[in-house]
């Protein structure tokens, strides 16, 4: 049986095919093509690249000029903040003395307050125990009346007395800063001791304990005295309590 009759029409069958392929694949190509240049999308992710390189190099030179900008300030805030080191300084070392931070030395009046020096079996009749002793309120007028008279600085027993410091008495003793002391108590003022003379004298705290004195035999003593040096004080200056408290009345001296 002969094959040749057959053999010519799938050849060119098969022929006809794949150049219908072929134009097909370039028809889709050229769609491909087309698509590609109109579609702004495709623009988008190019134009986005351009523009992320752009900004990536602005960046940088801004961050390059931030860093000089801050090298500048640095520069600038220590050399003004060696400036107002310096002035903060001087003004602390000139109010030092004032606020007791510094020793002071100088002319002084020097306040001496003792116990009557009664016992139980020799307290003098009408009196009490309360009547014969140093109280908290006599302290403190002796202190405010030479605040009064323009001390300069003013120590209570060893210690310098300063803005926060508080005198208080705790039964028949001195609770001072931490430190408990028994009378007698001495008060060492710096300043023109005749000034503060003359507030002792017209100060009333004082003058009523000084009538007590007269009356019960309480000690009173102010000498003046040519040098005297101060100390510093050497604790905290920042308060950490607060409280109100009430002015105690000053008790009438006895007549006679």
């Amino acid at each position: 049986m002969s094959s040749g009759p057959d053999k010519a029409p799938r050849v060119r069958v098969r022929t006809a095919g794949v150049t219908v392929v072929c134009l097909l694949a370039g028809l889709l190509f050229g769609i491909s093509a087309a698509i590609a240049r109109n579609n702004p999308q495709s623009t988008g992710a190019r134009d986005l690249v351009g523009l992320i390189m752009a900004r990536d190099g602005q960046v940088r030179e801004l961050g390059e000029e931030a860093e000089f900008l801050r090298a500048q300030v640095q520069s600038l805030q220590e050399d003004v903040d060696n400036g107002a080191a310096k002035v903060a300084t001087r003004r602390a070392d000139a109010l030092a003395p004032d606020v007791g931070l510094a020793a002071v030395s100088g002319t002084a009046l020097q306040v001496t307050l003792d116990d009557a020096g009664y016992t139980i079996e020799t307290l003098p009749e009408g009196y009490s125990v309360d009547d014969v002793v140093v109280h908290q309120q006599d302290l403190q007028g002796v202190v405010n009346a030479l605040w009064a008279g323009g001390a300069e600085a003013i120590m209570v027993q060893d210690q310098r007395i300063v803005a926060t410091s508080a005198v208080q008495c705790v039964g028949n003793t001195l609770y001072l800063q931490g430190r408990v002391y028994s009378p007698p108590y001495t008060v060492t003022a710096i300043g023109d001791p005749a000034a503060m003379q003359a507030a002792l004298d017209a100060d009333s705290v004082v003058s009523m304990y000084r009538q007590w004195a007269d009356a019960i035999g309480l000690g009173y003593n102010v000498v003046e005295v040519a040098y005297a040096e101060l100390p510093a004080y050497s604790g905290g200056v920042r308060p950490q309590f607060a409280s109100v408290v009430e002015q105690v009345a000053p008790v009438e001296a006895p007549e006679g």
